[in-house]
């Protein structure tokens, strides 16, 4: 505090010194400028005394440097300043203090000038021939009508203004010094006045950091500095009720929520709500600082949780539910309200509310039921087939041998489909556990689609189907080879299976910026309803099941297509119209 004063004191000395200093700096310079002012004056009244006395004359030069020069030096004692007569062209005629014969042409000096121009000219420089400071001041003279005036000039030696000047500035120094004294004794007893107070809060405020909570400021004044302390014991006053109930929960607190996962709600036997931690207050959306201390039923949960608690309160028993919770989010939950005592009496003294989040257990539970309905189902379907029509040939449909070839290609075609669904399942399996190792490489994708399509050209042909492509020239990618060229078939099949016949299937590839290149695979087929696109990368999701059957999918291409765009650290997007056709659209980084 003792340092903080010492900076509030200099700061208000340097204040102090700056204003100081700059009206000391004015007053000097207005000084200076008026003195030189009055110069000025003075000196143009005389040179229109010696225009009006003189007996101007022209001629040859050199009568008339000889009459002008012997002019200038008795006018040097009268004017007590240095006198120069210039002609009209800047010849100097004579000079008091100078041969001039010895000085060059003045026309182009600043007086000279601006006399002609305004009638009066003043100039303050160092003089090439007296070495000094001076002060030069012309007007005109009409010697001859009609023609250029002569220039009549006076010149000063600045050094009395000088004198002056340093007399004054030696004067305010003394009186600067005097001013700092002053005011260095008059900012330390205002300093004090401000930072005593401070320090008696300061001090107050390091007793209640080391948990001094008894500790108050002495308000003697109703100013901020007063108002700070009015807050600080304030502040005191209420860590010091809440540090009590700390210490009142603290056993409460140790026995339940040390190493607690689940959501605690500790509800007394008037059913106010003693505790709760923070599990409980993500899954019931309500923090402990608005619950505790307040009714159960101020929580404004559903319905059935308050019905719950409210039995467990009146039966004292052990109670466990589930249901689902809608705020502040949907989920499912495992309730359970086990009742406490209330000390050494062994009395009721409550009930602990322990909330568990099942929602994740409950899914995939409900995920490991759908796929394994899914795969029976789809399983069943080609078994069937298979059983039936080998049923048929054994009842005795096997002498016919037209029904017989027709019936073994079925049987054959519906195994094949079948081993084709226990791959894709096997691959899905191994892709989802990423037990699927990616071998990454470069790889050239103008050749790499151009080998796609060539695999895919047959079956297209067979629906007349145009295979087009449009890649940018000399774009690489670093992936796994066989896996691109599985998400690639997996699309363009589709894009053909799902065309009709002289319809368009086009691969389009090119950079999305500098990081990632950009693949779209579109088609002029049947496209996908709105309502279907979400659910499109879901295993066994079909939009149209008998066409999926028809045309030989297992329902799993998609989901295999997308999980592989992830292993590659992509992302694949699908837009479609009914009628008009569908485009995936798949962004993958260039570099691994």
């Amino acid at each position: 505090m003792n340092s903080f004063r010492t900076r509030l004191t200099l700061i208000i000395i340097i204040m102090i010194a700056l204003s100081v200093s700059a009206s000391g700096f004015l007053m000097m310079k207005t000084f200076k400028e008026n003195h030189i002012d009055a110069l000025e004056d003075n000196m143009v009244r005389e040179m229109r005394v010696i225009a009006a006395r003189e007996d101007w004359r022209t001629g040859n030069l050199d009568d008339m440097i000889d009459y002008y020069t012997e002019q200038a030096h008795e006018l040097r004692e009268l004017a007590d300043a240095r006198v120069t007569f210039i002609r009209n062209d800047g010849v100097v005629l004579g000079d008091s203090d100078n041969d001039v014969r010895s000085l060059d042409n003045h026309l182009h000096r600043q007086e000279v000038q601006d006399a002609l121009k305004k009638g009066v000219g003043r100039s303050l420089r160092n003089s090439d021939t007296m070495h000094q400071s001076m002060l030069y001041v012309a007007t005109p003279v009409e010697v001859v009508p009609g023609e250029e005036p002569y220039i009549i000039r006076l010149a000063m030696s600045l050094d009395a203004v000088d004198q002056s000047i340093a007399r004054l500035t030696a004067v305010l120094i003394a009186g600067l010094l005097i001013l700092f004294v002053a005011a260095a004794l008059i900012s330390y007893r205002i300093a004090q006045g401000l930072t005593k107070p401070l320090e008696k809060i300061t001090r107050v405020a390091k007793r209640i950091k080391n948990m001094d909570y008894r500790a108050r400021v002495e308000v003697t004044k109703q100013d901020e500095i007063g108002e700070l302390g009015t807050a600080i014991n304030a502040m005191a006053d209420s860590l010091q009720v809440q540090m009590s109930r700390i210490k009142q929960n603290e056993s409460q607190l140790e026995s339940v929520l040390d190493n607690m996962i689940n959501g605690i709600v500790m509800i007394d036997a008037n059913g106010v709500i003693l505790l709760m931690n923070r599990r409980a207050e993500d899954v019931l959306g309500f923090s402990a600082r608005e619950l505790v201390g307040r009714h159960f039923t101020d929580a404004k949960q559903q319905y059935e949780l308050s019905q719950l608690i409210q039995e467990a309160l009146d039966t004292k028993e052990h109670l466990k539910e589930e249901t689902t919770f809608y705020f502040p989010e949907e989920r499912l939950l495992e309730l359970n309200l086990v009742p406490v005592s209330a000390g050494p009496g062994g009395g009721f003294g409550g009930v602990l509310l322990v909330l568990q989040d099942v929602s994740a257990i409950r899914r995939l539970e409900r995920m490991r039921s759908e796929f394994v309905a899914n795969v029976s189902h789809e399983l069943k379907t080609p078994i069937a087939a298979v059983k039936g029509f080998a049923e048929t040939l054994l009842s005795g449909a096997v002498q016919d041998k037209e029904t017989t070839n027709s019936f073994l290609q079925i049987i054959y075609d519906e195994s094949d489909r079948l081993n084709r669904l226990i791959g894709d399942i096997l691959e899905l399996s191994k892709i989802e556990s990423r037990r699927v190792p990616l071998l990454f490489s470069p790889v050239d994708l103008d050749a790499f689609v151009g080998k796609t399509i060539a695999l895919l050209e047959p079956e297209a042909a067979r629906k007349d189907i145009k295979l087009s492509r449009d890649v940018e020239q000399g774009l690489f990618i670093e992936a796994d080879e066989d896996r691109l060229r599985q998400i690639m078939m997996n699309l363009l099949s589709n894009g053909i299976n799902y065309t009709g016949e002289g319809g368009k299937v086009s691969v389009s590839i090119h950079a999305a910026g500098e990081d990632y290149i950009r693949i779209e695979i579109s088609d002029t087929g049947l496209g996908i309803p709105k309502k279907d696109l979400p659910r499109i990368f879901e295993r066994f999701y079909r939009v149209d099941k008998a066409r999926s059957r028809s045309s030989g999918g297992t329902g799993l291409g998609l989901s295999i297509v997308k999980h592989l765009v992830e292993l590659h650290k992509g992302t694949i997007t699908v837009s479609s119209s009914v009628g008009i056709g569908t485009t995936f659209t798949i962004e993958l980084p260039v570099i691994q």
